[in-house]
């Protein structure tokens, strides 16, 4: 009897923690769907630049995260993280990847174009992860989240990759901007491995949140002074950065930070491939654009391989558990 009893324990605490993994894949989608609003939304910002779109979503989201820590638990979270100097390493490697992420990103948007930039950023960082993560866990990514990101970044390249087919002005692959691309993704790699192994430590994720982006704000000041900032001045403009930093940044990677708690790094930035799927869709009901036959298979491949990633998996036996985050070694 129990025997019984133990099993149907461990199969409740098994169940349960396979409900907070579905939930935590939820929250990073709904960050990814987030952040995929944000190029719709720059096209409204008339007279701004890309570094400076880059640098104000960083400092006002910065701001938030920290000033949300601070306000839980009178701080608390913030207190324990600094406390541990072992979490001072990996919280100014995080912060340093943030701003190498954005900056890189945006320069090699700049010399290859866009849509290059954007398949070769968001495609590469799974793959980085999933490298980080064999690296430092001495284990292979599992088979299914292989399959998954295969398929999620064939639909991205399919997606974005079948505007390039019209010779347009994004088409072009520059090696240099392609090479910034690659260091974007694997900055946003690190970055992602690095919050995993805080909040997989113990620590509070609104803390690693608001210390990572806190600390990153600090070097996009002088990158905010020096661009045009003038579109910041009006009322539309001024809107525009506070739901860009408020919201993408503070809400989205608040979501993100949660879900870590339950979601490995590897399957946590293949889910966010969900961004260009709604940029995509965006571009369509907001701004008039038409995708193609091609694009709308990427589309398509590119949803199902999410779904196929975040859907429940049966587990063998009541003693397996769910991995949560990478450890850092």
């Amino acid at each position: 009897m129990a025997q019984h009893t133990s099993v149907r324990h461990a199969s409740g605490k098994n169940s349960s923690a396979r409900v907070r993994a579905r939930g935590g894949g939820a929250d990073i989608l709904v960050a990814a769907s987030l952040w995929g609003t944000t190029g719709t939304v720059r096209t409204f910002a008339d007279g701004s630049s890309a570094l400076s779109v880059a640098a104000i979503r960083i400092i006002i989201g910065g701001l938030i995260l920290l000033g949300f820590a601070a306000a839980s638990r009178r701080g608390a979270g913030l207190r324990h993280l600094f406390r541990d100097r072992r979490n001072w390493p990996l919280v100014g490697l995080g912060a340093v990847t943030i701003a190498v992420y954005q900056a890189a990103f945006f320069v090699a948007a700049g010399r290859t174009g866009v849509a290059v930039a954007t398949v070769v950023t968001i495609g590469s960082a799974p793959a980085f992860t999933g490298v980080i993560g064999l690296a430092t866990r001495r284990s292979a990514p599992a088979r299914r989240w292989a399959l998954a990101t295969a398929g999620a970044v064939a639909g991205c390249a399919l997606l974005i990759g079948s505007g390039l087919a019209g010779g347009g002005e994004d088409a072009g692959a520059e090696p240099l901007g392609i090479a910034l691309a690659l260091l974007s993704g694997l900055a946003y790699a690190v970055y992602a491995t690095v919050a995993s192994v805080l909040i997989t430590r113990g620590e509070e994720d609104r803390a690693v949140a608001g210390a990572l982006f806190g600390t990153a704000a600090v070097p996009l000041i002088p990158v905010l002074i020096a661009g045009p900032a003038g579109w910041l001045a009006t009322g539309q403009g001024a809107l525009i950065a506070l739901y860009l930093g408020v919201v993408t940044t503070g809400g989205g990677y608040l979501l993100f930070a949660r879900g870590l708690r339950t979601t490995p790094a590897t399957t946590a930035t293949t889910l966010t491939l969900a961004e260009p799927a709604v940029a995509a869709v965006l571009g369509m009901v907001l701004l008039d654009e038409r995708l193609g036959p091609v694009a709308l298979a990427g589309l398509a491949l590119l949803a199902a391989s999410l779904v196929g990633l975040v859907m429940p998996m049966r587990r063998r036996n009541a003693g397996e558990h769910i991995q949560a985050g990478n450890k850092l070694v």
